[in-house]
């Protein structure tokens, strides 16, 4: 199974785990992890325009061996397609939003440096449109509904599809590959 995993993309909702696997799995295989949130983003959450994020993404995926992480649809055409192994972290509800909501909080509090120094806010946070929280909410039921068509349509016939359903199922996966 090891030697299968070339290029890896890891997908789910928002606080899923995605990152955190993606470089567990970068480490075990030894090769680059890719977060597309660290691409995206630029000071004071702005966002790359779309035009230098594809460019700078389209760079990154071109190499023969990486883990990538992230959902971002408006660069599938071009991570999906190089992918040879897509990730799903398919939890439940409840999992996410528990994540969600502790790591929003703990971030806040401890001001952690995110992507190019950005930080969470309590009011971004909290009481904002653009909340993650909000996010997490208004994406899970989309993506699960989503996702499973995207599998079946030919362009990605390529992938080797792996779902994880929880995160004892994503433990397992990691040791097996261990062994």
């Amino acid at each position: 199974m090891r030697s299968s995993l070339k290029r890896v993309v890891v997908i789910g909702t928002s606080c899923s785990g995605k990152t955190t696997l993606a470089r567990t799995l970068a480490g075990m295989l030894a090769v680059p992890h890719i977060e597309l949130d660290a691409i995206h983003w630029l000071p004071n959450w702005q966002s790359r325009s779309l035009e230098e994020l594809r460019n700078l993404v389209q760079e990154a995926v071109s190499d023969d061996r990486w883990v990538l992480d992230g959902n971002y649809s408006k660069l599938r055409d071009i991570v999906w397609a190089r992918a040879t192994t897509l990730i799903w972290l398919n939890y439940p509800i409840h999992v996410v939003w528990g994540r969600a909501l502790y790591r929003t909080v703990k971030r806040v509090l401890t001001q952690e440096r995110l992507y190019s120094g950005n930080r969470e806010t309590f009011k971004k946070s909290f009481l904002n449109k653009d909340s993650i929280l909000w996010w997490v909410i208004t994406t899970y039921y989309r993506r699960r509904r989503e996702y499973p068509g995207l599998f079946k349509q030919p362009q990605y016939a390529h992938l080797e599809i792996i779902e994880l359903c929880t995160p004892k199922e994503a433990e397992r996966f990691v040791i097996d590959l261990m062994s």
